[in-house]
Parts: C-alpha cells; structure tokens; sequence
C-alpha cells in the first residue's frame, strides 16, 4: 500500500570520505534540476572513516536517528586507507553495515544496464544487449559473521553461514515482485527469477533454493531458473542477455555483482540500493577511491545513477508518478552525454571532471 505523499521529500545525505561529497554534490544538484528546487531537501549528516578519525565513532547516533526519520537515504562513499579496527577490519565498511541492520536493508539491489555509448568487453552485447538486475541478500548468509567468527590460538579461523527461512524469503519474494516490475530477459522477454547458489554442495544452500522454489508458487507469472555460483561466473560473461533477475546469498550477491558490473563499464557507474520494507538507502557501487579525491576527477554517473534508483523506490513507495517520470529523465540524460562522446568519464577512458559530467548531464535534462 503506498504512502502518503510528502509534499518535501527529506533525504539523510552522508556525503562521507574521498569522492563520496563530490559525487553525492553532483547527483544532488541533478535531481534538484530534475524535479523542482522545492520538492527535495537533502539534510546533511556526518559519517564514515574520517568523522570515525575525528571523533571515534563512524555513525553518530544523531546521523543514525535522521536516517530512521527521513524519506531516504544518499550516501556518497566511505573508507579511507589505514582507517581500520584493531581487528583489522576496514572502519568505511562499518558506516553502511551499521544502517544495514539498524534499518533492516535486507535486498541489496545491484542493476547491470549497458549504456548507451559505452564500450563493454563483451563485444557481442554491444548495443543494449545486458539488462539484469543482481538481488542479493544483505543481512545474511556467511556476512553475518562479520565480527563474530572464531579465532582460535592463531592457529585455526572460523565464520558461520547463516540461512534463515524469513530472511530468504522475503528476498526471494521481494526478487519475484521485482521481476513483474519488469519487461522480461532480453533474450527471450520471459519473466525470471535465476536462483545463483551452490546447493550441489552445502545444505544451507539447498536449503535456500527450497525456500525460492516455495516462494516461486505465489508467482505463476514468473519463470525459476537455477545456476551454481561458479558457473554464474561463465554465464554472466557469454550469456547475459538470458537474465532478468538474480537472487543470491549474501557473499555470492557481492561477487557476481561486480563480476556483472565490469561487463558494462565498471563500477563508477554502477549505481546501487540497500532497500528494506520501510527505508532505502542509496549509493555508487564504487569505493571513495582517496588517490583521486578533491581533483575533480571522479565519475558522478554511479551516484548519479542510484538517486535515479532512489527517485523509482519513492514513486513506488509514495505513489508519485511525477518522481518516476524524473528518473526517466535523468537517466536518458545521462546516456545522453555517454552516447555523445564529448564527456566521457577517466574511468571509461575520456577525461571529463566530475564538474563537467554534472553541467553535460544538468544540459541534456533541459
């Protein structure tokens, strides 16, 4: 059932550390442009590996409240070199882990879209041939280890794998409700479902195929299909075109999903989304990459991208047709000034700044 309709959409923006305040500046100023002045209002909150630097803690409880409070969350980037905890453990990583459960993010939604104007290595899907879209599982499997696995002496190490009925299958239900929302594979136009795992091998994936395949009979509509993990890895490069969705544990979600985003130009425009049944939050897939930060060098299409991502989640949430047809929008901008060839980002081998990608993307909207 939609939400009412904020007349102002406030949205928590952790701009963070490295590129993150460049890149969350410029897709900011993009959907400013894009639907109005008024309509959004991007509320500023500390966070991530520099304020952890300052202050010793990477999520202040105050920023922590804002995100519980607001209509969504942007998140630029976070992570510095040697920011880590005396387990050794990166401190950026922490910053979204800590929302991630606070929030109960469960779906980490990672789209793989072939832009116009972008050279992919798959040469033979060149021209629109991939569009898929990666649901992995955010708040279980081998991940929800982190912090509490066993070391042993120094001599022996160990981390659970954790599959729980619930946390499948509301993943799994909200990857079939994702995938009507959809036209279907490109291959084929059928509507599916692909269950990446490794069920041949560990019950806990067995277990987690089970619970798909139980969801899959509330779904008629939607096509089940099945790949082990390592197999997924061949398929995504010589048959990507065959996907429509992908449903995966949480440490195989997070491996095919950037195996999948080289296959369309690399993560500085592979935009993301943590998204739970009440809050969303919204990121570039990339990491704040501190080697280039405050040059003017990063690309803003990833972050550019998710606030597209983050436009869609509201209209659906909110019922606010008027938000889906902005992301429309920005997102045919965006292509826009790849296809063109006069801005194309360091990172897919031209050398426009991110200041220039944002005025090019800010003039292909009007």
């Amino acid at each position: 059932m939609p939400h009412a309709r904020p007349a102002t959409y406030r949205i928590a923006t952790i701009e963070g550390d490295g590129i993150g305040p460049e890149v969350a500046r410029s897709a900011m100023e993009i959907v400013k442009e894009a639907c109005g002045e008024a309509k959004f209002y991007f509320v500023m909150a500390d966070g991530g590996a520099g304020h952890y630097q300052k202050t010793g803690d990477v999520l202040p409880a105050e920023t922590a409240k804002l995100c519980r409070e607001c209509d969504a969350i942007l998140h630029g980037a976070a992570g510095l070199p040697g920011i880590v905890y005396p387990d050794g453990t990166e401190v950026g990583n922490e910053l979204h882990l800590k929302l991630r459960f606070d929030l109960d993010l469960y779906a980490n939604v990672r789209p793989i879209k072939l832009l116009k104007g972008v050279t992919s290595p798959l040469r033979a899907f060149e021209g629109g041939g991939i569009d898929y879209v990666i649901v992995r599982e955010n708040t279980e499997g081998l991940y929800a280890s982190r912090g509490a696995g066993v070391l042993l002496r120094g001599e022996v190490a160990s981390d659970s794998l954790v599959v729980t009925r619930k946390g499948t299958e509301r993943v799994a239900r909200f990857a079939f409700d994702l995938s009507r929302k959809r036209k279907g594979a490109l291959r084929d136009g059928k509507r599916r479902v692909t269950v990446c795992d490794k069920a041949n091998i560990l019950r806990s994936y067995a277990f987690f195929r089970s619970i798909c395949d139980e969801v899959k009979s509330d779904f008629a509509d939607i096509d089940i299909d099945y790949a082990y993990a390592d197999a997924m890895t061949v398929h995504l490069v010589k048959r990507p075109d065959f996907y429509d969705v992908i449903v995966a544990e949480n440490m195989f979600g997070d491996i095919i999903s950037d195996l999948g985003a080289a296959t369309v130009g690399g993560m500085g425009i592979s935009p993301s989304g943590e998204i739970g049944d009440r809050h969303g939050l919204f990121q570039g897939a990339h990491g704040s990459a501190p080697d280039i930060a405050g040059q003017d060098a990063a690309s803003p299409v990833a972050a550019v991208l998710s606030a597209v991502m983050m436009l869609r989640w509201l209209s659906d949430r909110h019922d606010d047709e008027s938000l889906a047809g902005d992301a429309a929008r920005i997102e045919r901008a965006v292509e826009a000034v790849l296809g063109a060839g006069d801005h194309v980002p360091a990172d897919l081998g031209g050398s426009a700044r991110c200041s220039g990608m944002t005025r090019a993307i800010l003039s292909a909207l009007n």
